[in-house]
């Protein structure tokens, strides 16, 4: 059985991420324990909240060490807030230096972006949409149909500088990043642990995924 690390820093959606990936074979521990993470097959690193406190808690106790040392040797998969803090920085409220794993920057959507009916769109960005443009031969993609619907919560968005990381693309008003893969590393903008059969799918994907 698959080991996965949920990674506690005060943040992020656990138990509805735990249950998720225990419902589809992993063998969950929600920790910030730095033995337990490098013993951990995979990584999953999630989050909510502004984008300072984020930041903030996960140096306090150390995440944000773990996460860029995980890059490297093992799979990572990060989910909103958590695919956020993998950029350079975050423009939510003042500049906040993020990880830097990525390079990008984090941006609020804008207002003046209009949806199909020529309406501004709503800001936060809640509630179920589809993503298109993935690599449906990806193993992490497997069992997704194109344009499968996810589940949303968030009011800002990553602008990767190198646009080839780019996995899936969201339309809210204006194509925007909606999921990145970069060697062993992924993440998504959406909470596949709220997106019930295609949410499920994704997270057994990458629990499955050999690299």
């Amino acid at each position: 059985m698959t080991k996965i690390a949920l990674l506690d820093y005060g943040m992020g959606n656990l138990h509805s991420a735990s249950k998720a990936l225990a419902t589809v074979g992993a063998d969950v521990s929600i920790t910030n324990d730095a033995a337990v993470i490098k013993a951990a097959d995979k990584i999953v690193f999630p989050g909510v909240g502004a984008m300072r406190d984020c930041m903030a808690q996960m140096r306090e106790q150390g995440i944000d060490q773990a996460v860029q040392q995980a890059v490297f040797n093992k799979p990572v998969m990060a989910i909103c807030v958590g695919m956020q803090a993998l950029f350079t920085e975050s423009l939510e409220f003042e500049r906040t230096a993020c990880l830097d794993v990525l390079q990008g920057q984090v941006k609020k959507f804008d207002s003046a972006w209009q949806d199909q009916a020529s309406e501004a769109i709503k800001i936060p960005h809640m509630g179920w949409n589809t993503i298109s443009e993935m690599d449906l031969s990806h193993p992490l993609w497997q069992g997704i149909d194109e344009h499968a619907h996810f589940y949303f919560v968030h009011s800002y968005y990553c602008a990767p500088e190198d646009e080839s990381v780019i996995a899936a693309v969201c339309d809210y008003g204006q194509p925007f990043c909606a999921s990145v893969i970069k060697d062993n590393l992924f993440a998504t903008q959406f909470h596949p642990e709220k997106s019930h059969n295609d949410g499920l799918q994704l997270l057994k994907n990458f629990v499955e995924w050999k690299i």
